[in-house]
């Protein structure tokens, strides 16, 4: 798992190091990372390096004694360099210093837009870590004038740290360089990041126990079942999923094909859509009612279903049975307007809560906000479930506080029905016997995973993202035996 660092404890964990470490070695050693990446990306973008010309936005402090440091190191390889000093009287002193005698240019920022509109790249390195709310007017002033593509210094300037929030004006970068540890921003906020590169400074081990994490493929198909020798269709876990409705029909079909794709145990399906989602998928066990639905190992509930009374039984019935539950889309509506349905549930049976932003909402009283992962994880204590805070950056939240994000590639999951894929994938891995929190966050992973590969390039339906999920299990346990 990748670990994940709020900017408190990044600090602390850099003011020990700095302590140990002799002066000026680190900011070396961030800036020459930086360089590295900046002579990649002018060679991406042009073909070479040599002859071409890079434009430093630098403001105040470290985060622009990087950025002018990195432009020294620039100058050897034949850089043109122009550095437009934000805040003249507090620029770094060394960075200047090192900057002049490699004869780079320095320019105030009222005369800095020429440099600016002709750059070939433009290293970002107005703010750092520190800072909070977005550009001043004369650093957004620049930043508009920016056609060629941006290199961030830790983060984009403009750009919470912490919670990846965008209040005004702020860097979009196409890729962001960051030392030590990555930040909540890497990941609640890929779309201003771009790409994250990470340069090691040595910081690893000051570091505790991360805030947040980011399931790799490697801990994803380590996690996904797979059929042993000695399995069978019980073993391998028989998901029931009580969804769909004689209006919404499809909830019931994408939910209950994608627990069908997800493993090779059993699906059961009740509800009123069991001839649909037998035409469709002939393997599935299908009754009307959840009350004859027959074992199971951990059910879906929600997609499709209604807010009725006939929904709320069949929330309330399947909580009862003792066995783990994904809630998802009407579920969760039920659960906000009738809390009591949860009485239903014995304490400490594992829930899975999976709500969008609206539905949130409706279930805790108040929007998430900008602090994505402090909302999940206060939801995921109040109702003593894992909470799975859908986004472009999904938030999965557990009650003791384990906090995971996982970050799609791309935006192809916006599409209607891709919701009811997800709970489908979760419940399998629910009955299959994962940790709730482990299956929800492997099912976001794979979920985001198959709408990658089904849509290569072009919009698709939820349809296409299930038929995918093969090929992205596939392509993660491929990954690790190459």
């Amino acid at each position: 798992m990748l670990g994940i660092w709020t900017t408190d404890r990044i600090r602390a964990a850099e003011e020990k190091l700095l302590a140990v470490t002799p002066e000026g070695a680190l900011m070396h050693k961030a800036a020459f990372g930086v360089a590295v990446h900046a002579a990649r990306m002018l060679v991406e973008h042009t073909g070479r390096v040599a002859g071409t010309r890079v434009t430093l936005l630098v403001g105040a402090g470290n985060n622009g004694g990087d950025a002018l440091w990195a432009g020294a190191f620039l100058r050897r390889r034949g850089v043109a360099v122009t550095a437009v000093l934000l805040n003249p009287e507090r620029a770094h002193e060394a960075g200047l210093a090192a900057l002049r005698r490699a004869r780079g240019r320095l320019l105030r920022a009222e005369a800095g837009g020429p440099a600016v509109e002709q750059a070939d790249l433009v290293i970002d390195g107005i703010v750092g870590l520190s800072a909070r709310g977005p550009l001043r007017p004369d650093a957004a002033k620049l930043v508009d004038q920016v056609s060629a593509p941006v290199l961030a210094v830790d983060l984009p300037s403009g750009v919470d740290p912490d919670t990846g929030e965008v209040d005004g004006p702020a860097v979009r970068a196409t890729r962001t360089v960051t030392f030590g540890a990555r930040k909540p921003v890497h990941v609640l906020n890929p779309g201003f990041c771009g790409q994250t590169q990470l340069v090691d400074i040595g910081l690893a081990g000051q570091l505790d126990e991360p805030d947040l994490v980011q399931l790799g493929v490697a801990d994803v198909a380590a996690a996904w079942p797979v059929p042993g020798p000695e399995d069978n269709k019980y073993s391998q876990g028989v998901t029931g999923v009580a969804a769909g409705s004689a209006t919404y029909p499809g909830a019931a079909v994408l939910a209950t094909g994608s627990a069908v794709l997800a493993t090779s145990g059993m699906v059961r399906y009740a509800g009123s859509a069991a001839d649909v989602v037998r035409a469709d998928w002939p393997e599935v066990v299908g009754t009307g009612s959840v009350t004859d639905a027959g074992r199971v190992q951990a059910w879906v509930t929600g997609p499709g279903m209604g807010t009725g009374n006939e929904g709320r039984e069949t929330l309330r019935h399947v909580l009862e049975q003792g066995v783990p539950v994904c809630a998802d889309a009407d579920a969760i509506t039920l659960i906000a307007k009738f809390p009591d349905v949860l009485d239903a549930r014995d304490p400490g049976t594992p829930l899975v809560l999976t709500p969008h932003a609206g539905e949130f909402e409706r279930l805790t009283g108040a929007a998430p906000g900008a602090d994505r992962p402090a909302a999940a994880r206060a939801a995921a204590r109040r109702f003593d479930a894992v909470v799975l805070l859908k986004g472009h950056s999904t938030v999965v939240a557990a009650p003791d506080g384990r906090t995971l994000v996982n970050v799609a590639n791309g935006s192809w999951l916006a599409t209607a029905g891709s919701g009811d894929v997800l709970s489908g994938l979760i419940g399998a891995l629910l009955a299959a016997g994962l940790d709730p929190w482990l299956a929800a966050g492997a099912a976001a992973h794979v979920h985001a995973l198959a709408a990658y590969l089904a849509a290569d390039g072009v919009p698709v339906p939820a349809s296409k993202i299930q038929a995918a999920i093969p090929a992205a299990i596939r392509a993660i346990r491929t990954s690790i035996t190459r």
